[in-house]
């Protein structure tokens, strides 16, 4: 009897110790290393994209390399289909998202999010030639509009049924790469597209594009975005990257993208 009971007893001891490991997670739990899948749409610059060799480069990059780099992780990049990145999340096939990731009411349901680091608008980016004169959205009538799918636009143009009926027709893409391109080729009339992305547009072919500073739908904020359960990466994430808000190390990275400090305020 007494052979039987000490093995036993070590057997009850471990399998308690280690459900109680896996209920309370550390921030600075080994768990975390390794490597860490961050979802991103791959033709979204100046967030991420790929530079003429191939390369995935962009503003989010460089913060998450970073933040890999302080977090004592590697990050891999996966390129993901913008219109699925809650169920991407959702099924494990990566572990956060950040990429220019807007914070909206409908996306919190799903997305656990780190406080906003930049505030963004959905404004308006038509050809030069056309010489729309855009005063509010109602003045979208008529037009052909475009947006990427997935969108905070595209949220909001679908939950405004008015507004979208007074469309001659509404398009939605799988990237803004190929928005800019019928843009280009006059197959939409006008893109809804975030501030920041086209602005960085314009500085590439200023003389093509105009930018419209109509405000379509709520301004939001951007955040990096995890499983609603992972708290305590989300958490790790933050504390790293409050870090390189406080050093100026992200204020720096801000400056070579934007040629300006955007980021919010400490």
């Amino acid at each position: 009897m007494k052979k039987f009971f000490l093995p036993f007893m070590l057997m009850i001891f471990l399998i308690t110790g280690c459900g109680g490991g896996q209920d309370s997670k550390d921030i600075n739990s080994s768990a975390y290393k390794g490597t860490l899948v961050i979802g991103v749409d791959d033709e979204y610059a100046p967030f991420g994209f790929r530079d003429k060799n191939g390369e995935l480069v962009g503003f989010d990059i460089d913060l998450a390399k970073e933040a890999g780099k302080r977090m004592g992780v590697k990050f891999e990049f996966k390129p993901i289909d913008w219109n699925n990145k809650e169920n991407e999340l959702d099924s494990g096939r990566i572990d956060l998202i950040w990429n220019g990731l807007d914070i909206t009411p409908e996306r919190e349901e799903r997305i656990l999010y780190t406080k906003p680091y930049m505030d963004n608008r959905q404004i308006l980016l038509s050809k030069k030639s056309a010489n729309f004169q855009f005063i509010s959205e109602h003045d979208l009538a008529g037009k052909i509009v475009g947006t990427q799918a997935g969108s905070n636009s595209e949220d909001y143009i679908a939950s405004n049924k008015k507004l979208l009926e007074s469309f001659k027709d509404f398009k939605t893409y799988a990237t803004f790469k190929q928005a800019f391109a019928d843009l280009t080729d006059g197959k939409v009339d006008v893109l809804i597209v975030d501030e920041l992305a086209a602005h960085y547009e314009m500085s590439k072919i200023p003389r093509k594009f105009e930018v419209t500073e109509v405000t379509i739908g709520p301004a939001t904020g951007i955040g990096i975005g995890f499983r609603k359960s992972d708290v305590a990466l989300r958490d790790r994430v933050q504390k790293v990257f409050d870090e390189m808000l406080k050093d100026g190390t992200a204020k720096k990275i801000s400056e070579e993208w934007f040629q300006a400090d955007l980021l919010k305020a400490k």
